[in-house]
């Protein structure tokens, strides 16, 4: 890595310009651009860098600039340069699928319509992208209903020339055939050019002209053509109905949000024409190696609209937040459409609400795409090589169990172990743990406990079924397999009684580490000092991943212990309930909320329970819920279990 200071420039121009950054590699490493040269570079060579910008500049070996004229100029280079090198140091977005168009090749002597996924090309006009495609597949069948317009491959067509006989979809009706004479190139040409129309204009137009059609089709007696016209009419209204939504006709522009959540964001835009939803599409930002604070927004521009017709781009845009440099977005964007675009921030109306769908649109685009990273094992793999590299492991840790403590003011305490392998959970050998609070009355001792349970099961399955796995072939049991890493979820404290419990059985093969959620630091056995991984890392993903599994499962395992540890000292206070009869109630309603929603009636099948001790049970209960009592956390006027 280089120092920064030997490449330091001096005599940086106060103007408007374009930076780059290069390796040793001469690969340029990131792009950036500034309305004041000089004072943007000097903030490179300072002593506080974030993480990354450091990262950065010491892999950097030069950096030049070029001058422009206006922030205008710079922001158009800068997006050049961003096309032309991919730096791997900026933001950048990827799609988070690949969207369905719909596609009509109007240069042809016979036009054709088709649904493509490919990058588009010179001579096909696009409608779209379209994020459901069986929606569009429906779509394309009523289309060619209306507008029979050739739609086979180029061989299909030259072999019905040939052969002088249409293909299937001539004889069904949706193709003219071209093909075999049925109508001339002008003809077909027509149909191609109206199918243009429509789609550019919508149904508007359309819809009035069939309806009026059908009536005369009606008063000549040509009841068949009537029939197939009101088909029509019905699979058009439906296809408006399920892609319009209650918007205003007038609504048109281009809705665009971004979601961030974490060290992760996502856009989404829908175009919007008329009222009508025409489509929408969702980027995930790519900043596992973005500098910190670079513009998002005007990087998520970049992917919309640097490849767009000028037809495409609306007049209006609006976003749900501010961008930087709005001004100058606003101009470029006016340069590539040929007139003025504008870019809003509403703050109230339908604008707003439908800028939330499309910010919830983003959001579950991130979700997914968290969501397939999570099982990619390509993904998982080089996580746990980080973490035996972070961590200064023997070996990867291909087995993590992770621990997690659960309780209210030292009552009803419980512990969870979850089991990732190969950095995937592995929810069949989840296991629960209810703590001896004489011995525990707090969280490092609760972990100490636990860990000590663990560790026991693992050494006297080891040895007993050594011998039997010897003698009949038998599989180990489940506590025999020893993990290669815990971690417990915790900071020091508790590291060191989770060491304490290993070192007490003479276990030493099993690396252990905590992650503490405050700063989300890693704790070594002994260290004085946390480990800090790198934000974006895979290793520390998968960490917090395996964290945050445990204390849900640990949750969901202390609710269900709280709720029926209540529900057996509300039983206590019943006289006339004997032990039979409190255990048949606790396995028939099992917790405070379900005995709360039952009737009199209910409780009475309950076996052992009639209708006298029904009736003294919920005359109990709804004594408590007119006088607000509150029971150990659970609220007897609702049933609730109360998160104190």
């Amino acid at each position: 890595m280089a120092e920064p200071s030997s490449y330091r420039p001096k005599e940086i121009p106060e103007e408007p310009g374009v930076y780059r950054f290069y390796n040793g590699s001469d690969k340029v490493i990131y792009v950036g651009k500034a309305k004041n040269l000089k004072n943007r570079l000097t903030t490179y060579f300072g002593s506080n860098l974030a993480q990354k910008t450091y990262r950065m500049v010491h892999e950097a070996v030069r950096v030049d600039w070029t001058i422009v004229g206006t922030e205008l100029e710079a922001l158009a280079l800068e997006f050049s340069w961003i096309k032309q090198y991919h730096p791997t140091y900026n933001v950048q977005f990827k799609d988070d699928k690949s969207y369905p168009y719909l596609a009509i090749s109007m240069a042809d002597e016979f036009p054709r319509i088709f649904i493509t996924r490919k990058e588009k090309r010179p001579g096909l006009k696009y409608f779209g992208p379209y994020t459901n495609a069986w929606a569009l597949r429906n779509t394309y069948e009523v289309l060619l209903k209306v507008f029979p317009v050739r739609s086979c491959s180029a061989g299909n067509f030259q072999r019905a020339q040939r052969t002088k006989r249409q293909c299937l979809l001539g004889d069904i009706g949706k193709c003219a055939a071209p093909c075999v004479g049925w109508v001339t190139p002008e003809e077909h040409k027509e149909i191609a050019v109206k199918l243009d129309a429509f789609m550019e204009k919508g149904m508007e137009n359309l819809l009035p002209t069939l309806r009026a059609e059908m009536a005369t089709a009606s008063e000549k007696e040509e009841f068949e053509r009537a029939a197939r016209l009101r088909d029509q009419i019905e699979s058009f209204e439906k296809a408006q109905r399920s892609t319009q939504g209650n918007l205003s006709d007038d609504l048109d522009g281009d809705f665009i949000s971004l979601h961030e959540e974490g060290l992760h964001a996502a856009g989404s835009i829908f175009i919007v024409r008329r009222g009508s939803i025409k489509g929408s599409r969702s980027w995930i930002v790519d900043q596992e190696r973005a500098l910190e604070g670079d513009d998002q927004i005007g990087s998520l521009f970049f992917s919309i609209y640097s490849q767009s017709a000028p037809a495409d781009i609306p007049s209006e845009i609006y976003l749900n937040a501010e961008p930087a440099d709005r001004i100058a977005l606003e101009e470029w964007l006016t340069s590539l459409r040929g007139a003025r675009v504008s870019i809003k921030v509403p703050q109230r109306g339908e604008k707003v609400e439908l800028l939330q769908t499309v910010e919830r649109n983003a959001h579950y685009a991130l979700v997914q795409y968290l969501s397939k990273r999570a099982t990619d094992a390509a993904v998982s793999g080089k996580a746990l090589l980080e973490l035996e590299e972070e961590l200064q492991l023997s070996r990867t840790p291909l087995r993590i169990e992770c621990y997690d403590i659960s309780n209210i003011s030292g009552t009803t305490v419980v512990a969870s172990m979850v089991v990732f392998e190969d950095g995937l959970a592995k929810k069949s050998e989840y296991r629960r743990f209810i703590i001896d609070t004489d011995t525990a009355q707090d969280d490092t001792r609760a972990m100490h406990q636990v860990i000590t349970r663990r560790m026991k099961r693992l050494l006297a399955d080891r040895n007993v079924n050594q011998s039997e796995v010897a003698e009949t072939g038998g599989k180990l049991g489940k506590f025999a397999y020893p993990p290669q890493l815990i971690v417990v979820d915790g900071g020091a404290p508790q590291v060191a009684a989770a060491q304490r419990a290993l070192d007490e059985l003479g276990i030493t093969d099993v690396a252990l580490c905590g992650l503490a959620k405050r700063l989300e630091e890693v704790w070594m056995p002994g260290d004085k000092d946390p480990l800090i991984l790198p934000r974006t890392s895979e290793g520390m993903y998968l960490l917090q991943r395996i964290r945050d599994e445990a204390h849900r499962f640990a949750i969901t395992f202390h609710r269900s212990r709280r709720s029926k540890v209540m529900l057996e000292s509300l039983l206590d206070e019943i006289p006339q309930l004997g032990e039979t009869r409190r255990a048949a109630l606790l396995d028939r309603f099992g917790s405070v909320t379900a005995m709360r929603k039952a009737t009199a009636d209910e409780l009475a099948s309950t076996p052992g329970i009639g209708a006298t001790i029904a009736s003294i049970i919920f005359t109990h209960l709804q004594s408590l819920s007119q006088s607000g009592v509150e029971l150990a956390g659970v609220d007897m006027a609702t049933g609730e279990i109360l998160d104190t």
